[in-house]
């Protein structure tokens, strides 16, 4: 069955006159989602903690901004936007006491609705708009008059109006001028973690690594070994952007086709891998052990986030990358996605 999808006409910006909207965090998603609604003509609060060092840069940009209680208790519409391990406890201490009745609860990620980390009562409608793209990627396509898509869903509407709302959310997020495709929690969040874990992260990073460790025990020079197995894989990802696995592989020579097609690098073991991870993602143990983690201080994930840091194949790369004259200064923003103790991930803080 195809999947539904809406777009402009669709959502309606006239259900949300009238009606405070509270983002919960002005990270990556959490700037981009106020500024957008901000501009769409909505009535946007920005919750924080008065200490974060995120409250005077909102108020640079013209936002209202408030104590996470504070902008809860006013809010008709509460977008949560914090990393998905502080989620239930602002929701608890912060967002629960002070939320008015019948009031919607909104997210980006369905992960705690899903394994049940928070369950707002049955006078709720919760909804999720989640963009497929990166917070500065949601804002400069908006300014520049596009979209970045994204998937919608419903998990409580007790009042028969959660879609037209959740439509109208995503129309003034910009979102259905590439548009909004229907899903659910579940789907959302099963299949989002599917990803990272598999291909994204957990198969592009290693591959890369891998690829690069090989060539380099081989005798290979790490700068070659770097262009092959690093550089290159933006152009394929870039083609296959454009117009799919077909135009990556026409694009490249009868040679690396080849290569592709015979593979057994990627085989059936690592199916039977990603099986292994999607059960892990759907009985819940991944988000379980995730969860645990953070809550004892995330001891093993710091340990982690410490030893990817300095795989080998970062011995070479800050060197290549600063030749690359579109690159120029990327280098020294990396505070805001790499290690170093900071993530980049929307926070309250």
């Amino acid at each position: 069955m195809a999947a539904q999808i809406w777009y402009e006409n669709d959502g309606d910006l006239s259900v949300l006159e009238g009606k405070k909207v509270a983002i919960i965090g002005y990270g990556s998603q959490g700037h981009a989602h106020a500024l957008n609604l901000r501009d769409s003509g909505v009535d946007v609060v920005v919750g924080l903690r008065p200490t974060s060092k995120s409250v005077e840069h909102a108020k640079e940009q013209g936002l209202e901004v408030k104590s996470v209680p504070e902008a809860a208790a006013e809010a008709d519409v509460i977008m949560i936007l914090a990393p998905d391990q502080y989620q239930r406890n602002i929701w608890k201490n912060d967002i629960e006491p002070n939320i008015k009745p019948g009031a919607a609860v909104a997210f980006a990620h369905g992960f705690n609705i899903h394994y049940g980390y928070i369950k707002p009562s049955e006078d709720h409608p919760v909804f999720m708009v989640a963009p497929k793209g990166p917070g500065h990627i949601v804002r400069r396509e908006y300014v520049n008059g596009r979209g970045v898509p994204v998937v919608v869903a419903v998990e409580q509407d007790p009042r028969g109006d959660a879609w037209a709302l959740t439509l109208a959310y995503a129309k003034a997020l910009g979102a259905l001028r590439a548009g909004a495709i229907k899903t659910t929690f579940k789907e959302e969040t099963e299949t989002d973690l599917f990803g990272e874990q598999n291909v994204l992260m957990g198969g592009v990073n290693k591959l890369v690594e891998m690829g690069f460790e090989v060539l380099t025990d081989a005798g290979y020079q790490p700068e070659i070994a770097y262009f092959e197995v690093c550089h290159e894989l933006k152009m394929i990802v870039d083609l296959m952007n454009e117009g799919g696995m077909n135009k990556d592989r026409w694009s490249c020579s009868d040679t690396a086709q080849y290569g592709d097609y015979t593979n057994t690098c990627i085989d059936e073991h690592v199916r039977e891998r990603m099986q292994y991870h999607l059960k892990r993602i759907q009985d819940g143990s991944f988000a379980k052990e995730f969860i645990e983690d953070q809550d004892a201080g995330a001891p093993k994930f710091k340990a982690l986030q410490e030893e990817y840091s300095n795989v080998r194949i970062e011995t070479v790369g800050p060197k290549l990358r600063a030749m690359f004259s579109w690159n120029n200064g990327k280098d020294e923003d990396a505070d805001m996605a790499t290690f170093n103790g900071k993530i980049a991930r929307t926070q309250v803080q």
